[in-house]
């Protein structure tokens, strides 16, 4: 067991155990990665320090890292989505490091992700940039051992191209979030289930017949307003970028500012990766019993500091749901304080489609290993061979074929001098 590890109880660890299996059943395409790096010991000695959602899917990221002889350590990326049973199992049975507690404050959540870079990492792994932007501003020494990292999501990969931008950022990032195997699924239809499971798990409302309001029209929006849609729900989308909302409006959805559908919605959630996408002047025009949530990766879509200044009470009324009451008597009830709804309130992506992005986590780490001296300190999209790689895998492990170009056809893709 490691001696080093911060968890809510390490008691729960056989519970943990039984769901990373379960998990692991559902993700062949990790599985297989995790075969090649046994037998080829792709990542011997390499220290990894992971800053990730601390689930069943990720545990299996970091046996398939510690398979290929990585030297890993794991920190959450949000402070209310760890699984206690999971970080106590990965402690326990996996001799991996793990700095994670659901529900941790800030001031805990930094001392973990200090406590993550404590491991003197030659290579991160982000979930929103809080590790690779704390070592930039607090633990620069920590830099020149670095050769790269990897970025998970939408947020993170903004921030790091920021950092880039201004020229910041002192080491390549391969932005996973970037590969076609990961934003297609993971952001489409592993956050459209998932967060429509968070928010009926914190409320038991019936989804069908009620407007729902969807801030933000990226990948993980479209998924969202799938979802809803069906299970019944009227949408509105928001946006503020004109070719999403084209698209929300030839997708058949109604296209509108947040000030209108504020007066309308029933359901609202969040997911453009922006602050104050909900903000003061929308609460108080919002129906009585509006359900607020966020699904995109910070606490901050949703102007929450406005809401508790503006109500005259505030109070707990279910699990994860805090009820607000405004002056005008109407109440707005706020779900998991604004955090990822799908992890806070749920277990968040199903295993199958995490299959998938941490596929593309694994193979980057080799990625980068390999190629690390070819990179200047930018963000890089996915190589295009390994988002290949990994669909094919996919197909493979659900027992689909498909068809293989022959030489005439490639010889026709590949010229300009044969027409019609």
């Amino acid at each position: 067991m490691s001696e080093q590890y911060d968890v809510k109880d390490i008691h729960l660890a056989e519970g943990g155990r039984r769901r990373i299996e379960w998990a692991d059943n559902e993700m062949p395409v990790l599985r297989h990665i995790r075969e090649r790096f046994i037998k080829e010991q792709t990542l011997q000695g390499l220290r990894i320090s992971g800053c990730l959602h601390v689930t069943t899917e990720t545990a299996n990221l970091m046996r398939t890292l510690q398979a290929g002889g990585a030297d890993v350590v794991l920190t959450a990326s949000n402070p209310l989505s760890t699984q206690d049973d999971v970080a106590a199992s990965l402690v326990t049975h996996f001799e991996i490091p793990v700095f994670a507690i659901k529900g941790e404050d800030n001031q805990t959540y930094y001392k973990h992700i200090h406590a993550a870079l404590d491991h003197h990492p030659q290579m991160t792994m982000d979930d929103g940039a809080d590790l690779v932007s704390t070592m930039h501003k607090d633990r620069r020494d920590l830099i020149k051992d670095v050769i790269g990292g990897t970025e998970e999501t939408t947020t993170g990969v903004i921030r790091m191209r920021a950092m880039a931008k201004d020229g910041e950022l002192a080491y390549p990032i391969i932005a996973v979030n970037d590969a076609m195997t990961k934003h297609f699924f993971d952001n489409r239809y592993g956050t459209g289930q998932s967060t429509m499971d968070g928010i009926i798990r914190a409320t038991n409302v019936l989804v069908a017949g009620k407007t729902f309001v969807i801030g933000g029209y990226g990948w993980c929006g479209r998924g969202l307003a799938m979802r809803a849609r069906g299970m019944g729900a009227n949408i509105i989308v928001t946006e503020v970028a004109p070719l999403p909302a084209l698209e929300a409006v030839m997708d058949g959805f109604r296209v509108m500012p947040m000030e209108e559908a504020a007066k309308i919605g029933d359901i609202f959630c969040t997911l453009a990766g922006d602050i104050n996408v909900i903000d003061r002047q929308h609460f108080g025009l919002m129906k009585d019993g509006a359900i607020l949530s966020n699904s995109g990766h910070f606490n901050v879509e949703i102007n929450i500091p406005a809401l508790e200044e503006m109500a005259v009470e505030k109070r707990p009324i279910r699990q994860f749901v805090n009820q607000y009451t405004l002056p005008n008597g109407r109440h707005i009830n706020l779900l998991a304080d604004g955090r990822l709804i799908n992890l806070s309130a749920a277990e968040g992506h199903p295993a199958s489609v995490m299959d998938l992005s941490f596929a593309n986590q694994a193979l980057s780490a080799e990625y980068i290993l390999h190629n690390h001296d070819k990179l200047e300190n930018q963000v890089y999209t996915i190589p295009e061979n390994i988002d290949l790689e990994i669909a094919r895998l996919k197909l493979q492990s659900m027992g689909i074929r498909i068809d293989v170009l022959t030489e005439e056809q490639k010889k026709y893709l590949a010229s300009w001098k044969i027409g019609t």
